[in-house]
């Protein structure tokens, strides 16, 4: 397939759009998710199940209680002020109380998401982070999921409850975030790279198009995003791999959408990136 066609139809499809939207990219509705309507927890730890054939987001919003949403299949994206964190199947995000987010999911999603109230969760730290879920913690959760909304406290359901903050409290912490900066010409400039995916515009393009040093330039975005430019671009290139592959894209074409000339180069970056290749994370 010719480049430029393959970006485009990438393009489409992207879980990663240009802004917060109820749009897809390719400008068709998402399934609007239903969000809880209770202001309370019935229970310190409730647990809610879905399962979303098409690709879904919810509106902008925050509650008073943390949230941890838990692909079990599909690819998950949280939105917020900060940035955007990406979770794969066996992956799960850290969302901590009162902090505005949306979140979106590509299609075929089996979410398994748990609302804690403060009073269980105070030895987290107060801010969104990707958690790597071990299958001990899987078989928690789809356990506690099951049970019912009001579990007795004090039978095995609250102890199971004890196991599973217990293990949560555990669990590794991956880099699967993309900052987003604040500055207005920074964000221009992820603005612009995340709708042209395969540009090879560098750092010192935009210096010269924006008037100023490469080496502010450089400075301003490691200090707005923890990351250098290049690596920037490289993560924002390999979550925007993340649908279209778990999808069944061609690595190829997804590759050359991203903006890599060479699929074995793409491997092994998004090896590095998420500890597998495209075929070991997303094979049936």
């Amino acid at each position: 397939m010719h480049r430029e066609g393959v970006q485009s139809t990438l393009k489409l499809d992207l879980l990663l759009t240009t802004k917060s939207t109820s749009m897809s990219s390719n400008g068709q509705p998402l399934y609007q998710r239903q969000l809880p309507t209770f202001t309370t927890l019935p229970r310190a730890v409730y647990a809610r199940a879905e399962s979303l054939a098409q690709p879904s987001g919810t509106r902008r919003h925050s509650h008073a209680w943390v949230q941890l949403t838990y692909a079990i299949q599909g690819v998950l994206e949280v939105r917020t002020n900060e940035g955007r964190f990406v979770a794969l199947p066996k992956r799960a995000i850290w969302l901590p109380e009162q902090m505005e987010h949306e979140v979106f999911s590509s299609s075929k999603a089996e979410i398994r998401s748990l609302y804690l109230d403060v009073s269980v969760t105070g030895w987290a730290p107060s801010r969104c982070r990707v958690l790597e879920i071990s299958p001990l913690t899987h078989e928690l959760i789809r356990s506690f999921s099951a049970l019912p909304t009001e579990y007795e406290m004090g039978g095995p359901a609250g102890r199971l409850v004890d196991v599973l903050l217990d293990q949560l409290r555990e669990a590794r912490e991956l880099a699967f975030t993309l900052p987003w900066p604040t500055q207005p010409s920074l964000d221009v400039i992820c603005r612009t790279m995340q709708a042209h995916l395969d540009a090879s515009r560098t750092l010192h393009d935009w210096s010269l198009e924006l008037g100023c040093s490469e080496k502010t330039l450089s400075r301003q975005f490691l200090a707005q995003t923890g990351l250098t430019f290049r690596a920037w671009r490289q993560r924002l290139r390999l979550f925007s791999a993340l649908v279209p592959l778990e999808r069944g894209d061609r690595v190829t074409d997804v590759a050359l959408a991203c903006g890599y000339d060479s699929t074995s180069a793409f491997i092994a970056a998004f090896r590095q990136q998420f500890g597998e290749t495209p075929g070991e994370l997303f094979r049936r």
